[in-house]
Formats: C-alpha cells, sequence, structure tokens
C-alpha cells in the first residue's frame, strides 16, 4: 500500500512538473528539456511568489553547487545555473516536489532542466536629484535614546498633537499639521517644540551641510507591519525646501515617481536619513507601498540605494515596525520653486477652480497622475471593498476561454476577475501599488504597469479584457493608445472586451443600475444624460475647465471629475497632497475627485475603427457602459 501510494505521488509530481514546464514555455518563453542540462527553472519558487533567495539557498544545503540563481522581479520562477550536469541532478533532486513557506501558505516547487538561461544585468537607477540616503546616521544608541524620548502614553493634556490613526500613531512638535487645508498655522505654535534628544543630529546635519536652519517642526510617526504612505508631494506652501526622514525600525522601501512617469524604489535601511532637496522635494512623488514583504538587493552593492532590476540580486525583505522622524522648516513666505505647475504658492488664482482639459501630452499626463493615480492609491483599500461581484457579461466572456488560454486584465483592479475562469493562465496590472497589493494579498498574480505600456510580449494572449479603465484616459490619442496596446498583447485571432462609462445611462427605456440603486450614493458612478445618438470625440469647447459632477445627476459635460466621499474609517494610510507621512485623523471625512471622460454612443466603437488590424465582433450598452468585444486579425 506504500509502494503504491508513493506511486502516485510520483506520478502527481511528474504531471505537475510537465504543467509546470508547459506554462513557462507558453507564458515566458523558456524552453524546459528532457535531458539533464546545467540549467534548472523552478516553478513556484519566485519573489512573485514571495518566495525569498535565501530560501530557495537553504533548501540546496551547499551554495557552491549554484552559479547563478536568477530570481526576475515579480515572476512566479527563479533560474538556477549550476557547476555542472552532475550538480544540476542533485539541485533538482532537492528541489522538485520541496515544500517551502510562502505568505503563510505553503507552495509546493516544481524543478525542470533548462535549455541555457540568463539574464542581462541592469545598471541601478540613478535617485532622483536632490535625494540622499545616509545609511547608519545615528548609532544604535542614539536611536533607543530617540525612540524613548516619544512617549506614545495617551493624555488628556498633551501637548504634542498626539494622534492614534489607523494602524499607525502619530506626534506633532513644534507646529501640528492640518488636515483640513494640508498645511501648518504659523500663528499658533504647539507649546513643546522638537525634544532636545534630536539636538545631536540636527546639529550633526547643520554641520554636514544637508540643512542650513535648524527645523522646527517634527512628526513622529510609528507605522505597523505591512503599513504604508499613498504616493505624494509634501505641500510646498507649508514647508521650507530640505526636509530630512529618520528611519528607526524595520527597513523599508520607498518608490519614488516622475510626473513622466519614471520610477525608482529606494532602499530606506535601519537607522538612515533620508535627505529631500530640489527636485526630488518639490516634483516626485514618494510613497511606500502597503505589503509585508519588500524586494531588495541581496548583496550590498556600491552606489545609491535604489532597488535594481538585476535578477541575479534580488530577494525579500520582510518588513517590521517602522518609526520615523521627519524633521521640516515651517515656510514664512510664499514658495518661489522652480516647478511652478505643482506649486500652490504659484498656481494663478482661477486654478482652484478646477484644473483644465489638457490640451497636450505633458497636461494630460499630469491631470491623471493627480486625478486618477494618486486619488485610487488613497481610497484603494475602500474602493476594493465596494468591487465583490463581477458583471454577468464579463464573467461570460471569461468563461468562453478554453484550458490554458492567457488572459491579461489590464487595470484589473482589486483583481474581481482574475479568478472568474480557473483553467485560463490569467495576469492582472494595474497602475495603483495598492490594489496590485491587494490582488497579491488575494493569492492573484498582478504587477503593477501602465496601460499604455505593458510589459508583456507582443502577440503572447489569447484574451485581453480592460473593464472601467479607458474612461480615465483624458485625451483622444491616449485613449487610442490604451486600446493599441491591447491589440498588440493580443495573438491573431485573439479578442479583446473593453468596457467604459456612457453619457447615456438610460437606454432604450431602461434605467441603468446607477440609477436605480440609492445604496451608497455617495460613491455610485454617476447617471448620464439620455441617449441622443450623437457621436463627439473629445471635449466640448464650451468647457475649457473641468467641472465637479454631483452625484446621481445629469452630466453637465462628458469631461468632468467625479466626487468619492471617503469617511475617516475607510481611510488608507495616507493622503495626497498631504505632508510626508502626515495624515489624517481617523474622524476626518474627505472628497476625492477622480477624472473621467464619459462615451457617446458609437464613440468606442469609432476609437476602435482608427486601428486596421482588427474587426469589431459586436458592441453593446450594458448597465450604463459602452462595451465592444474586438478581434485581432494579424
Amino acid at each position: 500500500r506504500d509502494s503504491s501510494r508513493k506511486g502516485k505521488l510520483e506520478k502527481k509530481l511528474l504531471r505537475k512538473q510537465a504543467k509546470a514546464g508547459h506554462t513557462l514555455l507558453k507564458h515566458e518563453g523558456i524552453s524546459t528539456s528532457s535531458q539533464p542540462t546545467k540549467f534548472l527553472v523552478v516553478a513556484n519558487a519566485g519573489l512573485g511568489n514571495g518566495v525569498s533567495r535565501e530560501q530557495l539557498l537553504g533548501l540546496l544545503g551547499q551554495a557552491s553547487i549554484v552559479e547563478s540563481l536568477l530570481m526576475p522581479p515579480g515572476k512566479p520562477y527563479a533560474l538556477l545555473s549550476c557547476t555542472s550536469t552532475d550538480d544540476a541532478r542533485r539541485a533538482q533532486a532537492l528541489l522538485n516536489g520541496a515544500r517551502l513557506q510562502s505568505r503563510d501558505q505553503d507552495v509546493t516547487l516544481y524543478a525542470t532542466f533548462a535549455e541555457k538561461v540568463g539574464s542581462e544585468l541592469r545598471v541601478s537607477p540613478e535617485l532622483p536629484s536632490g535625494l540622499l540616503v545616509l545609511e547608519n546616521f545615528v548609532s544604535p544608541e542614539e536611536a533607543a535614546q530617540l525612540l524613548g524620548a516619544v512617549d506614545w502614553t495617551f493624555q488628556a493634556d498633551d501637548v504634542t498633537a498626539q494622534r492614534f490613526l489607523k494602524h499607525r500613531k502619530v506626534k506633532h512638535y513644534g507646529y501640528e499639521f492640518c488636515y483640513d487645508n494640508n498645511n501648518v498655522d504659523r500663528d499658533r505654535p504647539l507649546p513643546t517644540g522638537i525634544p532636545l534628544a534630536c539636538e545631536p543630529l540636527l546639529q550633526r546635519c547643520l554641520s554636514d551641510g544637508h540643512i542650513s536652519v535648524f527645523p522646527d517642526q517634527l512628526t513622529v510617526n510609528q507605522y505597523a507591519l505591512g503599513q504604508g504612505i499613498p504616493p505624494h508631494v509634501d505641500t510646498h506652501s507649508a514647508f521650507e525646501d530640505t526636509i530630512l526622514s529618520l528611519s528607526l525600525g524595520a527597513k523599508t522601501v520607498m518608490d519614488f515617481r516622475h510626473p513622466d512617469g519614471h520610477a525608482v524604489a529606494v532602499v530606506l535601511p535601519e537607522r538612515s536619513l533620508l535627505v529631500m532637496k530640489g527636485e526630488s522635494r518639490y516634483l516626485w512623488t514618494h510613497g511606500i507601498t502597503p505589503r509585508k514583504f519588500d524586494m531588495v538587493p541581496a548583496c550590498e552593492t556600491e552606489g545609491p540605494l535604489a532597488v535594481t532590476p538585476d535578477p541575479s540580486n534580488l530577494t525579500l525583505s520582510k518588513r517590521g515596525t517602522r518609526t520615523s522622524f521627519t524633521f521640516r522648516k515651517v515656510r514664512q513666505t510664499p514658495c518661489d520653486c522652480a516647478y511652478p505647475s505643482v506649486c500652490d504658492s504659484q498656481r494663478p488664482p482661477e486654478a482652484s477652480d478646477g484644473p483644465s482639459v489638457p490640451s497636450t501630452e505633458g497636461d494630460a499626463s499630469r491631470l491623471e497622475a493627480q486625478f486618477v493615480h494618486q486619488v485610487y492609491e488613497e481610497i484603494a483599500t475602500h474602493f476594493s471593498s465596494t468591487r465583490h461581484s463581477p458583471w454577468p457579461r464579463v464573467r461570460d466572456f471569461l468563461l468562453t476561454l478554453p484550458p490554458g488560454a492567457v488572459l491579461a486584465d489590464v487595470g484589473c483592479g482589486n483583481g474581481k476577475y482574475l479568478g472568474i475562469n480557473q483553467e485560463a493562465m490569467t495576469v492582472g496590472c494595474d497602475r495603483s501599488q495598492s490594489l496590485v497589493q491587494i490582488c497579491a494579498d488575494r493569492g492573484f498574480q498582478a504587477f503593477l504597469s501602465d496601460a499604455l505600456c505593458v510589459p508583456l510580449r507582443s502577440d503572447s494572449c489569447d484574451a485581453c479584457i480592460s473593464i472601467a479603465v479607458i474612461h480615465h484616459f483624458s485625451t483622444q490619442e491616449r485613449r487610442v493608445a490604451a486600446i493599441r496596446e491591447l491589440v498588440r498583447l493580443l495573438k491573431p485571432g485573439g479578442r479583446a472586451l473593453i468596457y467604459v462609462w456612457a453619457l447615456e445611462q438610460e437606454y432604450n427605456k431602461q434605467k441603468s443600475k446607477y440609477l436605480k440603486d440609492s445604496k451608497d450614493k455617495d460613491n455610485k458612478e454617476p447617471p448620464g444624460l439620455p441617449s441622443d445618438n450623437t457621436v463627439g470625440l473629445g471635449t466640448s469647447e464650451n468647457v475649457p475647465k473641468l467641472s465637479v459632477h454631483t452625484n446621481r445627476t445629469a452630466f453637465s459635460s462628458q469631461d468632468l471629475l467625479v466626487p468619492w466621499h471617503l469617511k475617516g474609517r475607510d481611510r488608507n494610510i495616507g493622503t495626497v497632497g498631504c505632508s510626508s507621512e502626515n495624515q489624517p485623523t481617523t474622524n476626518t471625512n474627505s472628497v476625492f475627485h477622480r477624472y473621467y471622460h464619459v462615451f457617446r454612443k458609437g464613440e468606442l466603437e469609432l476609437l476602435c475603427g482608427m486601428l486596421e488590424n482588427i474587426v469589431i465582433e459586436t458592441s453593446y450598452h450594458d448597465q450604463g457602459n459602452w462595451c465592444v468585444i474586438i478581434q485581432k486579425i494579424f
């Protein structure tokens, strides 16, 4: 009986191994070999699965048999190059069928011989201009003194503006950051200034030339395991140029992003000092993705502490409790920085009436960064909690895909469509780091990506879906480009399903669910005007500014800002436009505005018709959305 059971397990392992090899060839272009080679591909052993380099090498016992171990970012496999074929046989015997603990779950590894594998070594990206990370800036003894100077015991007469936020505690010294206007009240300093324990640290910063004057405002934040802050730029009018942030406790990774989309992930080691000046302080957003593990360099390298995409030097680092001391100098005069387009002190008075309809590519990119990308980072948790049930006709499309079909969900949100067809090989991507993390926490494969430039091979997908995404692009050219990118991913004969919001929320005398349903009316997507059968591309010339839509009323234009009401208890950690690591209290209610271009009847078909290599299989109206299924013909 034991031998029979063993035989069944071996057969099952062989089936799983063969399936893994087939999947890697189909999705990644990695060819496996039926004969032993020096190279191994190990399925389920990647950074994307939550497996670290140390865990994998630990199974091998002696790392000397491995010449190189490549772990590509976000992928569910690892590539081994061994010193000899015999060593590869030994490694395959140790790894194939082995079980590891990954993200609180057991995973089984499947190791298969492969043709020669390799990867280009990429240069580590440069840090944003004006950014410094100074390692070991304080000693362990100084760190203990600083942490000891902060009394987290709640006192009714506390003069440090202490707040207990969701998964985070915060204290302000010198001045309190006001969340209602994202600024400080210069006429109301706090009774308690910066603690004396901070003076040696600040004196060293002054002597080393990192600052020219002593800060007068300090915010201390204590973050629990896995928490983060959405991308934001510190309010220009609130503080002077240089911002110092000391990291104590667990190491973390902070993401910096330029308005043009260029991003750099920067490691903040324990007891390191982050210095932001000039461009890095005023122009780049910075934030920390909420997650329990960070992808970091496996070995210390010379140069900036940026996370390199080199798969030969990546591993996972588990986060822990982190306390940050962020020092600033309160500004007494308006900001006159060199970045007026993003400066609240230098914007013309009419800017308060709302942003303009974009007329250039740069304007469109900046509008979407502020009124789409940053907003979804802020509302991700609450947004996800309102997105449960798949739309029936989207589900029907997904269930038509045959077993083994490759599906890409571009703009996957919280991943509610990623698990519909269990027989398909599905991957999602989204522009929101927080939503991608929610997908990962739910066990789905998803990665961070802009819908205009998806890092997947051309002609690699049997199907793509884009559900409620393209209406967030603010020019006709960008909307067409988003459709073109979907088509690029498709194989000839592949099909894509696209949903966008309709201007016509009442169609064929039927009101959409958004008009009928009164629950959570603050965050229901807005109703539209009755259909007038008129096709319009772009924005009305009579609407130079984007108006803020009143939920559950008729649209005033095709291009507008739609409110999302976020109550204090629903907040993510972080607020767009707040100062660094200063976020609202849990009793605050906030309204965020998302950009939309709502489509008239026939408009989506016209955009698709601008591409020569597709045909429109069908188009229809579904619960307030215009929808098409297109097929790539060559």
